[in-house]
């Protein structure tokens, strides 16, 4: 059975088709016979208790410069699909939000992956502190005295923006470095929103592992190693990815997590761990699959529609 698809993402004339894992889901579902429907965020519409989104329907390819084809842009009820992908990326702003409050007034015939419900009220930053004992000492605070407080106890900090993506706004705060005022002065005039200060992790400099859990269950990692003098691993601020597979403590940590994320409706998700600690929860628009399937030779893409097929009883 055909399933009717729709994939609410960034742009796709912007994707790089070998890293990309929304382009990467799309290709498999074409392959499976799905008929696909893209509309960015920006289209997404919600009329008198209706969600309508405008876009084009979609086909890809595997080619560099030319990878996709639409048809002309329409406007479609979304309660007609049997599948809206959430795949925009971060920032996990109101706007993101506010899409997420659009996506929850679809009918129960249309699965929403992930679901936008938990999705909402599971941001990567702060999903983690559910499992205290498998995260890093971690504060959550706006309040400079706190900020400091931890810094003076744990020496060694990262503080990064509680609703960044991307390695974007992340610092490192040596024993030496008295710089933390500077940084909360120059977030607080960027937003009201608290700070998150975690414990730095030397074991970052071997590598921020991205385990890729589908319907609560690990199917494997990459090791995201970062640049030369860099802390941060994430591969479009020149992390380098590795092949790896899973720890003991990797397992005994997807173990603890993946019955609540199965039960949320979480389908697909990116977990971060460094060393033996978890630090993030991806649950928005999560990536790496491309990079595990090259590493493994496992078509990882396909187990995510299987999971999909299966709740949608096909």
């Amino acid at each position: 059975m055909s399933l009717k698809v729709a994939i609410q993402m960034d742009p796709i004339e912007l994707v790089d088709i070998d890293a990309d894992s929304t382009f990467r889901l799309a290709e498999e579902a074409q392959i499976r016979g799905h008929e696909l429907f893209y509309y960015t965020p920006n289209k997404l519409i919600l009329e008198n208790g209706i969600v309508f989104a405008k876009g084009f329907k979609l086909k890809v390819k595997r080619v560099k410069g030319d990878h996709f084809t639409l048809e002309k842009e329409i406007l479609v009820n979304l309660n007609d699909f049997d599948v809206v992908w959430l795949r925009q990326d971060p920032p996990f702003d109101m706007g993101y939000i506010t899409y997420t409050h659009m996506l929850d007034r679809l009918g129960s015939n249309t699965l929403v992956v992930n679901d936008p419900f938990w999705v909402r009220n599971y941001p990567e930053k702060l999903l983690v502190l559910n499992f205290p004992d498998l995260t890093p000492p971690t504060v959550i605070a706006r309040d400079i005295t706190v900020l400091k407080e931890f810094k003076e106890k744990h020496k060694d900090i990262i503080i990064k923006p509680l609703y960044g993506n991307g390695g974007a706004g992340v610092f490192r705060l040596g024993p030496d470095d008295k710089n933390i005022s500077s940084l909360h002065e120059l977030f607080s005039g960027i937003n009201n929103e608290p700070l998150i200060a975690q414990k730095f992790l030397p074991d970052v400099s071997k590598g921020d592992k991205r385990v890729i859990l589908v319907d609560g269950e690990p199917v494997g990692a990459i090791n995201r190693v970062p640049a030369k003098g860099e802390t941060r691993s994430n591969m479009h601020v020149g992390g380098r990815p590795e092949k790896i597979k899973l720890s003991q403590r990797d397992l005994e940590i997807c173990a603890k997590i993946g019955p609540l994320l199965k039960a949320k409706g979480q389908i697909f998700v990116g977990i971060d761990i460094i060393g033996n600690w978890l630090t993030e929860i991806n649950v928005t628009s999560p990536t790496g699959i491309q990079e595990l399937e090259r590493f493994n030779k496992e078509n990882i893409a396909k187990l995510i529609w299987e999971a999909i097929e299966k709740r949608k009883n096909i």
